[in-house]
């Protein structure tokens, strides 16, 4: 099976808040495609990541970052799919200033923001796992399990 969900960090120190989610959504087999790519550091690498997501099958992207969070607006500012921010923990506000910041995108640059860490990643994963539900029964069934790992 192709990933369909492609998963972002802006920083490899983001990695230890989405590791639980990464091993659940191994558990239940669902593939994804995991990068690391700072839109402050690498502009240029993101963009092409971003142009390369419709011809790699992508459907929905879970940007992950920190303090200025400009990584889910610049993503969704090239993808026509759906982008969930998740801000991190770290910085002065800790995951706070992350959070306004994803809140505070423009209007004509959608990001749904799924909350902060770990448990924000979490919410990532199963809003993904919806989105792709509504048009594949196969996600429909990797949404269940998914969620029955938390009864």
């Amino acid at each position: 099976m192709k990933p369909k969900i492609f998963i972002v960090m802006g920083s490899k120190s983001d990695r230890e808040f989405i590791d639980e989610g990464l091993k659940l959504l191994e558990k239940i087999a669902v593939p994804v495609k995991l990068e690391v790519i700072s839109a402050h550091r690498h502009p240029e690498k993101l963009r092409k990541a971003c142009m390369e997501l419709d011809k790699d099958g992508i459907e929905v992207v879970i940007a992950c970052a920190g303090m200025a969070a400009a990584l889910p607006g610049f993503v969704a500012s090239y993808v026509n799919i759906p982008v969930l921010g998740v801000a991190m923990k770290g910085g002065m506000l800790d995951g706070l200033d992350a959070v306004m910041s994803m809140v505070s995108i423009p209007r004509g640059v959608a990001v749904a923001c799924t909350g902060v860490a770990k448990s924000g990643f979490i919410n990532a994963c199963i809003m993904a796992l919806q989105i792709l539900a509504l048009s594949d029964k196969n996600y429909a069934k990797k949404l269940i399990e998914f969620k029955e790992l938390f009864r």
